[in-house]
This record gives structure tokens, C-alpha cells and sequence, in this order.
């Protein structure tokens, strides 16, 4: 039997880097998966790839600032497959500034996204699993960030940091409803992410040129190379998965050895 067979997954950012693997692998382990993201066309190409391969996906637009948008999200996935077993959190954003030029507005951008979008994601996947009465778990992508930060990214690892008070804050929360949280933290990803965020690097006079930061943010990762979204699905497959029913309030390094901890 496959690990997640039956179990029904909504995720957030699905259509590109992180969430788009996360998606793939856990079709692959037998989930019933709703991609959703802003970008609805780009849920609508994995939920159809998941499809091609003999999954069962559906996808919706989702804008993690609204509340409304993640109420119909979850009642779509809910609707679609029976029940929301799985939450993931995912979609974020990030806009370098150098410290001293961090702006009120970028500032508001990221941490609405980052922050504020898994708090309200958290809170209705746990509403539904709590009327559905059997428990489930709620998966929040966290961050190298959030343990260590960075001059030029500096409201992002705020946001992250605020990451781990939602997951620690809610496990304790939803623990009596049988509801366990956790998070898993990358590192470096070789993903859309970082292709912007070279571009804005250099934009700031961080880096020379495109890829330079990339090559510099990966030059010490203890395993010798930036991650994949496929490095990263294996653990979220594991955290939605019977095997880490023991685990809530936990977060997971998995970024190569770039931050100890």
C-alpha cells in the first residue's frame, strides 16, 4: 500500500519550486492533492501533470493574504475529496532590501504572505479537521531563516521566525483535537525563488551577477550542493504521513548542513 493512500492534501504556492515537488511526491505516495497558488494557471499545469500520471489532483486560486480565499480552499478540497486530511502551508515571498532601506511596504508584503498567510491557513484547515472530528496535520514551510539571519533579507527571516510561533503556538492549541503541527525549514533550493531573488540581488549591488549569490548562499552547504524540490518532498511526504504521527510543534532542518543547530 502506498504511505498516503486515501489521505487528501491542499497545499499552498503549488505551482512552481517547493510546493509544485511536494504536490508531485505526495500524488506519487497514492494523496489526493488540491494545488492551489495565486498563480492559478500554473496549479491548474501540476494538478493536470498529477493527473497524467495516474494521480487524482484537483487546483484553485488561492491568495494566503485573504482569508476567504483559504475558506474556499479548504471547503473545495473538502468537497472534491471527502475530507482535508493534510494542510500545507507553503505559498511565501521574499524582496531584498539592504537593512537600512527596508521599506514600511515591502515590509507589510512579506510578512502579510509569510506570516499572516500561514496563521490564516493554519486556522481554517484546523477548523475543518476539528468539525471532521478525526484529527489531521498541518504542514508550515519554515526556513534556514528563521534560525539565522541575513542583512539583506531581513523582514523575510522576521516572517519565518513568526513561522515557528504559529506551528509551536497551534500544536499546543490543537493538540486536544488530536491536530499535529509541524514545519520542515530548507536551505538554498534551486527554484524560481532564487532565480528572482539573484535578479534582485544584483539589482541592490549584493552580487555582480545573476547566480552569483546562489553560488555564494551554496558555497557552504556541508553535503556540497544546493537542494532540489525532489530533496525537499521526501520529508514533507514523511510529515504527512502515518510515520510522524508522534511529531507536533517540531520543525525540521533540511537544508545540507548549511545552518547547525
Amino acid at each position: 500500500m502506498l504511505r498516503l493512500d486515501g489521505v487528501n492534501v491542499a497545499i499552498t504556492g503549488g505551482a512552481q519550486g517547493i510546493g509544485r515537488g511536494i504536490a508531485l511526491r505526495l500524488a506519487a505516495e497514492g494523496a489526493r492533492v488540491m494545488v492551489a497558488d495565486l498563480n492559478l494557471d500554473g496549479a491548474r499545469a501540476v494538478a493536470d501533470e498529477i493527473r497524467s500520471a495516474g494521480g487524482d489532483a484537483g487546483f484553485a486560486h488561492v491568495d494566503v493574504t485573504k482569508r476567504e480565499t483559504l475558506v474556499a480552499l479548504v471547503r473545495a478540497t473538502a468537497d472534491r475529496f471527502g475530507s482535508l486530511d493534510v494542510m500545507f502551508n507553503n505559498a511565501g515571498v521574499n524582496i531584498p532590501q539592504h537593512f537600512l532601506d527596508v521599506t514600511e511596504d515591502v515590509y507589510a508584503r512579506i510578512m502579510d504572505v509569510n506570516a499572516l498567510g500561514v496563521l490564516l491557513g493554519t486556522q481554517e484547515a484546523a477548523r475543518q479537521m476539528i468539525a471532521q472530528g478525526r484529527g489531521g496535520k498541518i504542514i508550515n514551510t519554515c526556513s534556514i531563516a528563521s534560525r539565522e539571519s541575513y542583512p539583506s533579507f531581513v523582514p523575510y527571516c522576521m516572517a519565518k521566525a513568526a513561522v515557528v510561533a504559529v506551528i509551536q503556538g497551534a500544536a499546543k492549541a490543537l493538540a486536544p483535537h488530536q491536530i499535529r503541527v509541524n514545519g520542515f525549514a530548507p536551505g538554498v533550493v534551486e527554484t524560481p525563488l532564487w532565480q528572482q531573488l539573484d535578479r534582485d540581488l544584483v539589482r541592490i549591488g549584493d552580487a555582480a551577477n545573476p547566480g552569483d549569490a546562489f553560488r555564494d548562499f551554496s558555497s557552504g552547504i556541508l553535503v556540497g550542493r544546493a537542494a532540489t524540490p525532489d530533496d525537499i518532498a521526501g520529508t514533507a511526504a514523511f510529515l504527512a504521513s502515518p510515520d510522524a504521527d508522534y511529531m507536533t510543534g517540531q520543525i525540521i532542518m533540511i537544508d545540507g548542513g548549511m545552518v547547525l543547530v
